[in-house]
């Protein structure tokens, strides 16, 4: 226990002592605000930080093997990871958390001994969002589109938020079945859902876990005749902070949860991570929505 204590104490004055390297490995991500909360962070701790953002949209050399070897070598202490990747990045880790076993998705990677440690903080980012921006929400029944590396996170999350149980949809039928038989293996309650028209009219409440609604992928993964009042509808998009879809739901008078809470808990997790120092949800938070004045 000592000996683990000194390490994690020598590696967090390392991190004081050099530039904080870290990066969002992903497609169409130019309007992250993820290098921003970090920053700011990292500046309220006297570090120095840099966080690039690593798109690989209409690139050439977007390799996912050969961005890691590259990050790694040039010292990064480590990388977040985003659509369409979470996934496909396992196979390049030395070792990956419970939580990302669990979910079968990796959204951040520590570099550190040598080594590459991958873990899941969507899975408690979306926990804490919903806990706090949907406290009363009804969870009979949840219909989660997307299945996904984010759609992963989500549906284990919502399980362990205490729905009894959860219609996976995707448009490739075998991923929404692996998912639901992952959320059964670990104790919950899931089933793919063929037909999502019929599968929103059972639900309670409705998830997108997808890419759809993004600045670079516009439209709702479902049509909005789909939803009434007596729906909740959360988004895991985050820009725009309103998607279509979410501007739907408020027209019918849905109560709604942004991508705002995921993104910014997912970061508290994943700043600590890096630097193995507590980040503040709330300095976080207000860099976030700073941004929306930028």
């Amino acid at each position: 226990m000592r000996a683990r204590m000194e390490e994690a104490r020598m590696d967090t004055a390392r991190v004081a002592a050099q530039t904080l390297r870290l990066g969002l490995v992903g497609c169409g991500i130019g309007l992250s605000r993820t290098p921003a909360m970090h920053e700011a962070e990292a500046a309220e701790h006297k570090l120095s930080c840099r966080y690039d953002l690593i798109d690989t949209d209409g690139q050439s050399d977007n390799q996912l093997s050969t961005i890691l070897d590259r990050a790694e070598a040039e010292g990064f202490a480590g990388l977040n990871i985003t659509f369409p990747y979470k996934q496909d990045v396992i196979s390049l880790l030395d070792d990956v958390s419970n939580a990302a076993q669990r979910v079968g998705a990796v959204n951040t990677v520590v570099f550190k001994s040598g080594r590459r440690f991958g873990h899941n903080t969507d899975f408690w980012g979306f926990s804490e969002s919903f806990r706090r921006g949907l406290p009363d929400a009804p969870l009979n029944t949840v219909l989660l589109i997307g299945a996904g590396g984010a759609g992963g996170a989500v549906a284990h999350a919502l399980s362990d938020s205490g729905a009894e149980l959860i219609l996976i949809s995707d448009t490739r039928m075998e991923a929404a079945e692996a998912l639901a038989a992952a959320v059964c293996a670990a104790g919950g309650l899931a089933e793919a859902a063929p037909e999502l028209d019929l599968a929103a009219a059972r639900a309670d409440g409705i998830v997108n876990a997808t890419p759809m609604g993004m600045t670079k992928l516009p439209g709702t993964p479902l049509h909005p005749a789909c939803l009434t009042a007596a729906h909740w509808v959360a988004d895991v998009v985050y820009f725009p902070l309103e998607t279509a879809l979410l501007k739907a739901a408020r027209a019918v008078g849905c109560r709604t949860l942004t991508g705002e809470g995921m993104a910014i808990f997912q970061a508290v997790r994943a700043f600590e991570l890096f630097t193995g120092r507590s980040a503040d949800p709330d300095r976080m938070r207000a860099t976030f929505r700073s941004l929306d004045t930028m």
